[in-house]
């Protein structure tokens, strides 16, 4: 089964895996989970001899949040990413011109929902021209205007980390770092177990299937449950890599890598499963883009 979107340079492809049947979220936890972002991101910097960049990312949200797949965009041409349709920002993208960008949400007890949506800071940050120092003071400067929030972002040259649930701002170096509803590098067991894994990756050359592998892990790690706010089924639920429910889970998965010749790979499988109201990490569909940096 083939699905074609159109989009040009994209290739749609069905996957198999066999993985656990999917467990559910607690529908009245739902003002903790809302918001537009990366859940679980790994950013690997200058750790491959090959590959200088490489970034995995899942998005968790809600199903009936209307979704736009990844594309370039008609409103900002060198835009490459995916589009929440309702509020118009995004989670995750990068340009032509190397600017990236992936953030998640920071899971804390408030029902406080701020006006502005978060998927505006990697927006702009994709569509405009501010070098990422910058960018990282005038986002400091409106944090108050958001719920909690983790900014990776950068360009060719420097990667920064951001959060207005922290006074520290981070300049990343060569190293395997991974964020997902806390700081970074908070060592959820999600988190630590997918930088060991790709860290026994990268002494190879890079495989997309393997990469993907951290993202879409069923283990629900009892024995470790942060306390964030929510009950304890949902906290176990939030605990794997890859959650599925009939109202909330992982919508997509995507894998950026940038070689030393400044060519880029972008894959995002998507695994909404319409009619269904669930998804599962074995049925999903494949959109790819290659294409090189500007100069």
């Amino acid at each position: 089964m083939r699905r074609h979107t159109g989009t040009a340079g994209a290739d749609n492809r069905p996957g198999r895996r066999n993985l656990p049947s999917r467990a559910t979220t607690e529908n009245r936890n739902s003002s903790l989970l809302t918001g537009l972002s990366v859940c679980l991101l790994f950013y690997c910097r200058d750790a491959h001899k090959e590959y200088p960049f490489i970034l995995l990312a899942n998005r968790d949200e809600f199903h009936e949040r209307p979704t736009q797949a990844a594309e370039f965009w008609h409103d900002a041409p060198k835009v490459l990413g995916g589009r929440d349709l309702r509020r118009g920002g995004t989670w995750l993208g990068i340009t032509r011109s190397g600017r990236w960008a992936a953030l998640t949400n920071y899971r804390e007890p408030s029902d406080t929902v701020f006006g502005r949506s978060r998927g505006d800071i990697v927006r702009d940050y994709l569509a405009g021209e501010q070098d990422a120092g910058d960018f990282a003071a005038t986002i400091r400067g409106i944090a108050r205007e958001f719920d909690g929030f983790n900014l990776l972002f950068g360009d060719r040259r420097e990667a920064l980390w951001v959060s207005n649930r922290s006074e520290e701002m981070r300049t990343l170096g060569p190293g395997i770092y991974g964020l997902s509803n806390h700081l970074l590098e908070t060592p959820w067991p999600k988190v630590t177990n997918g930088k060991k894994h790709l860290a026994a990756q990268l002494g190879r050359m890079p495989n997309a299937d393997r990469l993907f592998e951290p993202l879409i892990g069923r283990t629900v790690y009892e024995d470790a449950l942060p306390v964030m706010g929510v009950d304890l089924q949902t906290e176990r639920t939030l605990s794997s890599a890859f959650i599925a429910g009939p109202f909330y889970g992982t919508r997509s998965s995507s894998l950026i890598m940038v070689d030393r010749e400044d060519r880029v790979y972008f894959e995002e499988r998507t695994y909404d499963n319409p009619g269904s109201g669930s998804n599962q990490p074995d049925e999903y569909y494949s959109k790819i883009f290659q294409f090189r940096l500007d100069s």
